[in-house]
C-alpha cells in the first residue's frame, strides 16, 4: 500500500495537489480526520482492497491543533505498520497567498470577524509546523502558475508522467468537413489516389491491396515519417503541460483510402511509445453505422 499525505497552506495549491494524484490512480480523500487514517490503512491491508492500494489523504487546517500536533506520531505508526507514507507540503509566501485569496474571494478556514485574512495565514503556518517539519517534499509555489505546480507534483511521482496522455488518431473526408476538437490536423490530398484506381476503388485503408499500391510511393513514406518526427516532437511538451487527450487528424478527400492507411500506420507507431492510443476512421465508421440503421427493424 502506497499512501501520500498532501498537506500546505490554504491557497497554495493542497486541491490541484490531490487531483492531480486522482488522476494518477490514487484514491483521493481531502480532510479525513487524523485519527481514521491509521484505522483506515489496517482495514486496507487486511482486506486487500485494491481501491486503497494507493491512497492519497489531504490533511489541513480544518483538523483540530491538538490532531495536528499529533501528526509525527501518526506517521510513525503507519510506517512501522508497513505503509509506505510520503508527505507532500505546498507552501507560498504572504503576498501570493492574499493575491490569490482576493481573487478567488474564497473565505479562509481559519478567518472570522475576529482574525483578518493576515493573521489567519499567520495561525495557519504555526498550526501546520507539525507537519511542514516531518515532510518528504516541501513545494514553493510562489511563482509557479497551475501547468508547472502540476509538472513538479508529477516528478514527485515515480513514473507519474508516464503513459498519462491519451491519443486519438482519426482519419477523415475534407468533402464531409473538418473534424470538431482536433489537436492538430494534416492534409494529405497531394499523394497519389488509389481511388482512381478501378479495382482498389471500392477497398479502405485497411485492405493489404491498397496499402500496397500506397507503399510503392516513396512520398507516402515521407509524409509519414514527416508526420511521426513532428509529433515525437512535440508531444512530450503536451505531456509536460499535463495534457491528458490530443486528437491527431488526417484526412484525404474521401477519408477511404489515404488517410486510413496513414493513421493505421500512424497508429500501430505511436503504441510503441504510448500506453494509450486509439484509431477511428470518422468516414467508415459512419458509412457502416448508416448501413445498420437501414436494415435495422
Amino acid at each position: 500500500m502506497k499512501l501520500v499525505i498532501v498537506s500546505g497552506l490554504s491557497g497554495a495549491g493542497k486541491t490541484v495537489a490531490l487531483k492531480q494524484y486522482e488522476d494518477l490512480g490514487y484514491y483521493c480523500i481531502d480532510n479525513l480526520p487524523l485519527a481514521l487514517v491509521g484505522p483506515m490503512a489496517r482495514r486496507a491491508i487486511r482486506r486487500l482492497d485494491q481501491r486503497f492500494d494507493r491512497l492519497a489523504i489531504g490533511i489541513d487546517a480544518r483538523e483540530s491543533p491538538k490532531e495536528i500536533e499529533k501528526f509525527p506520531r501518526y506517521l510513525e505508526y503507519l510506517r512501522e505498520q508497513g505503509v509506505e507514507t510520503r508527505v507532500l507540503f505546498l507552501r507560498a509566501d504572504d503576498p501570493t497567498l492574499l493575491k490569490r485569496y482576493s481573487e478567488t474571494r474564497r473565505r479562509h478556514p481559519l478567518a472570522s470577524e475576529q482574525v483578518s485574512l493576515p493573521e489567519a495565514i499567520a495561525l495557519e503556518r504555526r498550526l501546520l509546523a507539525p507537519v511542514a517539519n516531518v515532510a518528504d517534499a516541501t513545494i514553493e509555489t510562489t511563482n509557479k502558475n497551475l501547468h508547472e505546480l502540476r509538472e513538479e507534483i508529477l516528478a514527485q511521482v515515480p513514473g507519474g508522467g508516464a503513459g498519462k496522455l491519451s491519443l486519438l488518431v482519426m482519419s477523415f473526408g475534407f468533402k464531409n468537413g473538418l473534424p470538431e476538437a482536433a489537436d492538430y490536423v494534416f492534409d494529405v490530398r497531394c499523394l497519389p489516389n488509389p481511388h482512381w484506381e478501378p479495382t482498389l476503388r471500392k477497398m479502405t485503408g485497411r485492405d493489404a491491396a491498397v496499402a500496397a499500391w500506397l507503399e510503392r510511393f516513396p512520398q507516402v513514406n515521407r509524409m509519414l515519417g514527416d508526420i511521426r518526427q513532428f509529433l515525437d516532437h512535440w508531444l512530450p511538451e503536451y505531456e509536460r503541460q499535463d495534457r491528458s487527450y490530443v486528437t491527431v487528424a488526417i484526412g484525404c478527400t474521401g477519408g477511404q483510402h489515404r488517410s486510413v492507411f496513414l493513421v493505421e500506420r500512424l497508429g500501430a507507431s505511436l503504441r510503441e511509445r504510448y500506453d494509450s492510443v486509439a484509431v477511428r476512421h470518422r468516414e467508415i465508421w459512419e458509412t457502416t453505422e448508416r448501413r445498420a440503421q437501414k436494415v435495422a427493424p
